[in-house]
C-alpha cells in the first residue's frame, strides 16, 4: 500500500487565542519541509469560479522549516493489557473465550496473544494455536462466520493438548482435538515456564498484528488451575478501557465498537444499559483507525490579535504538499463581530475520508487541470475511511476522528470529479459563503461545533445572527440545545443548507475527538445498524435521526429533509408577495432565484428541506420561495415514504419533493431564515457575486445584523 509523499494533521480543528494547535507530519522527503500559514477565503479550485484564495498570514506564524521524517500508522483495533501478565506455570495452561468472526480474509486473524502463545483464525476458517519453538495445533474443520463459538485451549505437562471449539448453533463440540503427547513434538518441554508479557486480544504483536474482524467475549486465562486473567466486557461499556476481574486491566486501541450484542442477546432487550450481560462483547475490525499517534513536529499558539477565521497550514517538500485547515475562534464571551459563522466540524469529521463508490481515475485529469487537491480517500483507503463507508467485514463504520490525515478536509478537494460544476461538498462548499462575506465586506467570527458543544449557548450569545454553512447535518444534544436557547432568547438563526440537524451523534466522554453514529431505524443512510445495536455506546442514548428522537429539524428551523437527488440544482420561484416581506427581495425584480451556481448549477439542489406543519412548533412560518422537482430527478427520503403509492404528507409525491425558503419569528423574539438546500451557497459567487441570490442573502444579513 502506497503512502502519500507528505501529509499531516492537527490535534484540534479549532482554537481560541492563547490555545495551542499542534501539527503532526510525515514526509518521505530527504530535505526539510517548509510550513507556511495562510488565511482561507475560498477553497474552490474551479478556474471558472472564485479559485483558491488564501491571504498570507505569516504575521502569526513565521515560515519555518522542519526535518522530514516518515511516520507510519497501524490500522486495526484491539485490546492490550496495561501491564505484563506474569505467571509461573508448572503443569497446565488454559485459555478460554467466546468469539464470532465476521469475515475470513487472506491473512491470519489473531484472537488472543500472550508471550509465545497465540490463537489464530486462518484464511480457511481453521483455528490454530501457536506454541513455543514452532509447535502448533490446529482444528480440522472450518468455523462459521457470523455465529458465536466458544473456544477452550488446554496444554499440560502430561502431554495433553486440547482445542475445543463449540458452535452455539449446535451447543456441542463440532471441532475437538485431543493429543496424548505422542506427537511429533514433545509438549512436556514447555513446562515449567515463566511468562511475563502483555496480553493482546483481537491482535498479535509485531509489525503485522493480524487484527481480528468480529466480536470477542469473556476471555480468561488459567495457570495450574488458578484464574490469572479475566475480563468482563459488559462492565463500563462507555469506556475506552476494561477493568479486569483478574490480572491487568485492558486499554482499547483504535476504538473498537462496544454496546454491541453478545452471545446471550435474545432480543428481549434492545438497550445495553438495561441488560449489559447481553452486550458483553466488543466488536473489532482490522481497519479501525482512530489516532495515527504520530510524534509532533511543530505547534502554533494562537496570538491574541489573530482574527477569527479559517486558516491553512501548508507544508511543502520536493514539489509535494499538504494543507491542514483549522479554525480560529474569538475568546469566549468576547465577540469581535455581530455575525457568527457556525462551522460544521462534526459533519466534516463524520464524512472524513469518504471514499465514494463513483470515484474514477478519469477524475485525476480534471484534478490536474484545475490544480485541485491531488489525493483522494479512494486511492488511500488504508488511511482509514469515513462513517459513510464499510469495514472489511461489510459492517458500517460508526466511529470518526480528526486525529488522522483527512484528505477531503483540504482546500481544493473535489467531491464530485465528473460534475460539470465545481463539485464541492462540506468544507470546500462552505467556502462559497466565506468568500461572499469577504466580497461583501461583512465582518464575522467563527465558532465550530466543538465550541458550541463544549460551551453551550455561551459560545454564541451576543451575536445578532448565527449563520450555518451548506450542510450542518450531524449534531449532539448539546449543540441543538445551544442553538435553540440562542434562538429562543432573541437570536437570529440563518440556516443556509439542506439536510441539516438530521443525525444524532455522541462525543466520547474520555476523548471528545472521537464521535459515534448509530444509523438506527430509517433515514437516508449509507448502512444500517444491526438489530439490538441502536443505542450509542458512548452514553447509552438512542441513536439515529433526531426526528426519531423527538427533535425534528422543523422544530428548530421550520423545515426538514424531504428529498435527495443527484448533484443537480434548480431555481427557486418566489411565492410570497406580502409587503411585510418585501425586504427579503429588495432590489430583486426576478421571480426565479438562483437558476445558476457553482454547485449543481442551481440554488436549490442535491438535498432539499421543506416545511411540515405536523413537525414544527406552530410558529407562523412564511414560505418565501419554493423549488419543485419538476423533472423527477429526486427521491423522497425513507422516513417520508409509507408505500410505493403513499407518503406521510398524504398528498402527491411531487408536491413534497421541494425546497422551501422560509422566514419566521419565535414567540420569544428570535427569528429564523432558512433556505432548505445544500447547493444554495454555491450560487453566491456567480457572476462575481452580482446575482439575485447574493442580493437576497445581503438583505437577510442586513435585516438580522443591521449592517
Amino acid at each position: 500500500m502506497q503512502d502519500v509523499f507528505i501529509a499531516g494533521y492537527s490535534d484540534k480543528l479549532s482554537a481560541r487565542p492563547g490555545e495551542t494547535v499542534t501539527f503532526f507530519v510525515s514526509s518521505h522527503a530527504r530535505e526539510a519541509f517548509k510550513a507556511t500559514l495562510h488565511r482561507s477565503i475560498s477553497a474552490d479550485p474551479n478556474p471558472d469560479g472564485p479559485g483558491i484564495i488564501e491571504d498570507d498570514a505569516s504575521t502569526y506564524f513565521k515560515p519555518s522549516s522542519f526535518a522530514s521524517r516518515y511516520q507510519g500508522f497501524t490500522p486495526g483495533s484491539f485490546a492490550q493489557s496495561t501491564t505484563d501478565l506474569q505467571a509461573d506455570i508448572n503443569a497446565d495452561l488454559v485459555i478460554k473465550l467466546w468469539f464470532m468472526p465476521t469475515v475470513l480474509i487472506a491473512a491470519d486473524q489473531t484472537l488472543l496473544a500472550w508471550g509465545t502463545v497465540s490463537i489464530i483464525l486462518d484464511p480457511q476458517g481453521m483455528i490454530t494455536v501457536k506454541l513455543p519453538d514452532g509447535m502448533s495445533v490446529s482444528t480440522s474443520a472450518a468455523i462459521k462466520c457470523n455465529h458465536w463459538h466458544s473456544l477452550e485451549f488446554k496444554v499440560s505437562a502430561s502431554g495433553v493438548v486440547a482445542l475445543d471449539v463449540k458452535s452455539m448453533m449446535t451447543a456441542k463440540a463440532d471441532i475437538e482435538i485431543a493429543n496424548n503427547g505422542h506427537t511429533e513434538f514433545d509438549i512436556a518441554q514447555m513446562f515449567p515456564v515463566s511468562v511475563k508479557a502483555p496480553v493482546r486480544i483481537a491482535a498479535g504483536f509485531g509489525d503485522a498484528p493480524c487484527c481480528f474482524n468480529g466480536k470477542i467475549e469473556a476471555p480468561e486465562i488459567l495457570a495450574d488451575g488458578d484464574l490469572i486473567a479475566k475480563w468482563d466486557f459488559a462492565q463500563a461499556i462507555s469506556s475506552l478501557s476494561v477493568k479486569a476481574n483478574a490480572g491487568p486491566d485492558l486499554l482499547l486501541r483504535n476504538a473498537p465498537t462496544r454496546g454491541v450484542t453478545g452471545r446471550k442477546w435474545d432480543a428481549t432487550e434492545f438497550c445495553w444499559r438495561h441488560k449489559p450481560d447481553h452486550y458483553a462483547a466488543i466488536s473489532f475490525h482490522d481497519d479501525d483507525i482512530y489516532d495515527f499517534e504520530w510524534d509532533s513536529d511543530f505547534e502554533l499558539v494562537i496570538p491574541e490579535d489573530m482574527p477569527s477565521g479559517i486558516y491553512i497550514m501548508r507544508i511543502e517538500a520536493e514539489g509535494h504538499y499538504d494543507a491542514m485547515p483549522f479554525f480560529v475562534c474569538p475568546p469566549l464571551g468576547k465577540r469581535r463581530a455581530n455575525l457568527c459563522v457556525l462551522v460544521s466540524t462534526f459533519t466534516y469529521t463524520i464524512y472524513g475520508n469518504h471514499a465514494r463508490p463513483d470515484f474514477a481515475p478519469s477524475w485525476l485529469e480534471k484534478i490536474s487541470a484545475w490544480k485541485a487537491y491531488p489525493n483522494n480517500p479512494s486511492q488511500y483507503r488504508h488511511y482509514g475511511l469515513s462513517t459513510y463507508n464499510n469495514h472489511t467485514d461489510g459492517s458500517g463504520i460508526c466511529h470518526a476522528s480528526h486525529k488522522r490525515v483527512l484528505f477531503n478536509l483540504r482546500p481544493g478537494y473535489l467531491t464530485f470529479g465528473e460534475a460539470t460544476c465545481s463539485g464541492l461538498r462540506h468544507f470546500q462548499a462552505d467556502s462559497h459563503l466565506i468568500a461572499w462575506l469577504h466580497n461583501q465586506n461583512i465582518d464575522y467570527d467563527i465558532i465550530t461545533d466543538d465550541e458550541l458543544d463544549r460551551d453551550g449557548v455561551a459560545a454564541i450569545s451576543g451575536y445578532k445572527a448565527v449563520v450555518t454553512g451548506s450542510h450542518p447535518e450531524y449534531h449532539t444534544s448539546e449543540t441543538l440545545d445551544a442553538l435553540k436557547d440562542y434562538r429562543d432568547n432573541g437570536g437570529g438563526l440563518v440556516y443556509l443548507g439542506g439536510n441539516g440537524f438530521y443525525w444524532r451523534i455522541v462525543r466520547h466522554p474520555e476523548d471528545p475527538a472521537l464521535l459515534e453514529i448509530r444509523r438506527s431505524e430509517d433515514g437516508l443512510r449509507a448502512w444500517a445498524s444491526e438489530p439490538g445495536e441502536y443505542y450509542n455506546a458512548f452514553d447509552g442514548s438512542y441513536g439515529g435521526l433526531w426526528r426519531r428522537n423527538g427533535r425534528p429539524p422543523q422544530q428548530l428551523v421550520g423545515i426538514g429533509f424531504t428529498a435527495q437527488g443527484n448533484f443537480v440544482g434548480m431555481p427557486y420561484k418566489r411565492v410570497c408577495y406580502d409587503k411585510n416581506m418585501d425586504w427579503v427581495f429588495d432590489g430583486i425584480n426576478d421571480d426565479l432565484l438562483g437558476d445558476f451556481g457553482f454547485s449543481g448549477h442551481g440554488a436549490a439542489g442535491f438535498e432539499l428541506d421543506r416545511r411540515d406543519e405536523k413537525l414544527d412548533d406552530g410558529e407562523d412560518i412564511i414560505i418565501l420561495a419554493q423549488s419543485y422537482d419538476e423533472d423527477n430527478r429526486f427521491i423522497l427520503v425513507p422516513e417520508e415514504m409509507l408505500t410505493h403509492l403513499t407518503n406521510l404528507s398524504g398528498g402527491p409525491e411531487a408536491e413534497v419533493k421541494r425546497a422551501d425558503m422560509v422566514y419566521f419569528k419565535t414567540h420569544t423574539g428570535g427569528q429564523v431564515f432558512a433556505v432548505g438546500s445544500i447547493t444554495f451557497c454555491g450560487s453566491l459567487p456567480w457572476n462575481n457575486y452580482d446575482n439575485n441570490v447574493s442580493k437576497l442573502l445581503r438583505n437577510v444579513v442586513h435585516k438580522f445584523v443591521g449592517s
